[in-house]
């Protein structure tokens, strides 16, 4: 059971409702660069695990600026596309909602979500949506139409600690933001906050989508609540690695196929349900690649089944050796 870290609490929700319902996974992104596209392909990558679980799912984007471009590069991508979440509605009844956008790197080891994907702070909306959709209450800034939090939601203003004990120690993760007020699993069951870091590029320009491949690759490089650098170097090598991959993919092609063994489909589901373990997972083919006595049938069916959820068309050069 996939299972993701709901950063308003720093505790881990089931991605999933019990007996599959339709899960909503709503990204919030504007703009057009480099953390706007992590955030919907992080979006894309939960589509995708949910998928393989035999979640349905109905994935929306929502955003203020430049959604036409960011769209069309999300394609470039290999990202599925998004429903326009603009104009939500009462939804369809969905049994789950995950809200996927981007979090500030201000606290090691996880995204603090000070500021919605939209840009601005997370008080009376988040990214475009009511705060009552990503708490399950009401406004939660300081104050909201000048009337005091305490008074709106009927709780205490929350500045930073939950329970009296510092968010960073009950939590072990990121500080919950003092905008965001920290509800009892009980009663936000049903939804959950995705945080995304923000990636750090040399330039402010749009990503360079030449090689989709490789940049979607090098934003997998980290796991999606840690910062990701996207310099030259980095690109290097996720094109290198790229190109490897497919080679021997499409080698291994040519040989009697042989079923993924048991345990690695086991390390394979066990990392991307860990709160979407990306990086686990690459490292999982790496080791296959080597792994000894290993049919190369196997080797492929590993690398096939795995981009199921990669998306790196790994299977591409099938054909194209001599």
């Amino acid at each position: 059971m996939l299972r993701i870290i709901d950063v308003r609490t720093g505790e881990p929700v089931e991605a999933a409702p019990a007996r599959r319902g339709l899960t909503r996974v709503q990204a919030h992104a504007s703009g057009l660069d480099a953390t706007a596209l992590r955030v919907v392909l992080v979006s894309d990558l939960l589509v995708r695990a949910l998928e393989l679980g035999g979640t349905p799912v109905w994935s929306l984007l929502t955003g203020d600026r430049q959604q036409a471009e960011l769209r069309a590069a999300a394609g470039a991508l290999g990202i599925r596309p998004f429903e326009d979440g603009s104009d939500l509605g009462s939804g369809l009844g969905e049994a789950q909602v995950l809200h996927v956008m981007a979090g500030g790197a201000e606290t090691g080891g996880g995204a603090q979500v000070s500021e919605a994907a939209g840009g601005g702070p997370v008080s009376g909306t988040a990214g475009g949506i009511p705060a009552s959709e990503t708490t399950g209450r009401a406004q939660v800034s300081g104050t909201a139409g000048g009337i005091p939090a305490s008074e709106t939601t009927g709780r205490a203003q929350v500045s930073g600690t939950a329970g009296g004990t510092p968010a960073s120690e009950t939590t072990g993760r990121a500080q919950v933001p003092e905008t965001m007020e920290v509800t009892p699993a009980s009663e936000t069951t049903g939804r959950a906050v995705v945080a995304v870091a923000p990636v750090d590029s040399p330039t402010a320009a749009a990503p360079d989508l030449s090689d989709p491949g490789a940049l979607r690759l090098a934003l997998f490089s980290q796991p999606r609540d840690l910062p990701v650098r996207l310099d030259g170097e980095v690109l290097d090598e996720a094109r290198r690695t790229l190109a490897h991959w497919r080679g021997a993919v499409a080698d291994w092609a040519r040989r009697p196929s042989r079923p993924v063994p048991d345990e690695v489909r086991v390390e394979l589901r066990t990392a991307w349900e860990d709160d979407l373990n990306v990086p686990e997972v690459l490292r999982v083919l790496h080791r296959v690649e080597t792994w000894p006595d290993l049919p190369d049938g196997a080797r492929f069916e590993t690398y096939a089944y795995a981009d199921r959820l990669l998306g790196l068309e790994l299977t591409r050069d099938i054909g194209s050796l001599a």
